[in-house]
């Protein structure tokens, strides 16, 4: 068991995870080695103290090299699930289960409502990571619906052990899967069927299939971890980045705006700095 659990890798996650090292607390780094989150779309960053008029690639290169001489190493897990047990928290990320005493989540935002049936469907053939669930689904026909380029190696994965894998991409860069995926055009999508999902609608057609696979950046907070207080789309948060829940703490774009890196970095340092004032109290007192 560890004294910090961070999951996400963006500028929040980062900032994080230094302070919390800084305060010798032993931590679990969760999300994508390529570090800075959005820094690899953003171009000539022109408000964040230090690193004027430089791009995220050359950012983000220095966020690898500080994490590095830290001895900070980051855990490509994606987590599913939080549970809060008492006096700690178990993660999931498929068959696995991790243990903190607490937790910062600096996943970023995200948008948008929930699709139609998804919701309802959810555990039922309605699943957010293909590597933890995928097995569930061997040789059977499945859709994936996926917000990001970086979840195509999913897809691929899918794609070795199921029947059809019916891909929906909702990003702009090219799409390079497997052959074995079938790339579909569709924008608005709708999952129905009994007491598991079985059919996906969308705007060009319909699918038989026993799961749709929705990949996301980051699971909506309220179905990563039950009983999570929201303010619309963000977690509502105290000026020490603390929740409702004793022990859960976020920060960064999950908090709300303004969007920025240098308030997703000084979030990161609170939460961190909160969670070791949370782990340093005796709960006999």
């Amino acid at each position: 068991m560890v004294d910090i659990a961070i999951i996400g890798t963006g500028v929040a996650g980062l900032s994080a995870a230094t302070t919390a090292v800084a305060r010798n607390k032993s931590i679990l780094l969760f999300g994508d080695k390529i570090l800075g989150g959005k820094l690899n779309s953003t171009h000539d960053i022109k408000n964040f103290l230090g690193f004027f008029g430089k791009d995220g690639s050359q950012i983000q290169k220095e966020l690898s090299e500080h994490m590095s001489k830290l001895g900070i190493s980051v855990t490509e897990k994606k987590i599913t699930n939080v549970y809060q047990m008492g006096d700690h928290f178990t993660l999931l990320s498929g068959q696995e289960m991790f243990e903190s005493k607490s937790v910062i989540l600096a996943g970023g935002i995200s948008f948008g409502k929930p699709l139609d049936g998804e919701t309802d469907f959810l555990g039922r053939g309605v699943s957010y990571c293909a590597t933890c669930d995928g097995m569930l689904f061997k040789g059977k026909n499945v859709a994936v619906i996926s917000y990001s380029k970086n979840e195509e190696k999913e897809a691929n994965f899918l794609s070795e052990i199921c029947g059809e894998v019916y891909y929906f991409p909702q990003y702009k860069e090219s799409v390079s899967v497997s052959e074995k995926c079938k790339v579909l055009d569709g924008k608005k999508f709708k999952i129905s069927g009994g007491m598991k999902a079985e059919k996906l609608s969308y705007d060009g057609g319909e699918l038989e299939v026993s799961c749709v696979f929705i990949l996301r950046e980051n699971i909506p907070p309220a179905q990563l971890i039950s009983g999570i207080e929201m303010d619309g789309n963000h977690i509502k948060v105290d000026r020490r980045m603390r929740t409702n829940i004793p022990g859960f703490f976020a920060a960064g774009d999950i908090t709300g705006t303004p969007y920025q890196y240098a308030k997703s970095a000084g979030e990161g340092n609170v939460a961190a700095l909160s969670a070791a004032d949370f782990l340093s109290v005796d709960p006999k007192k």
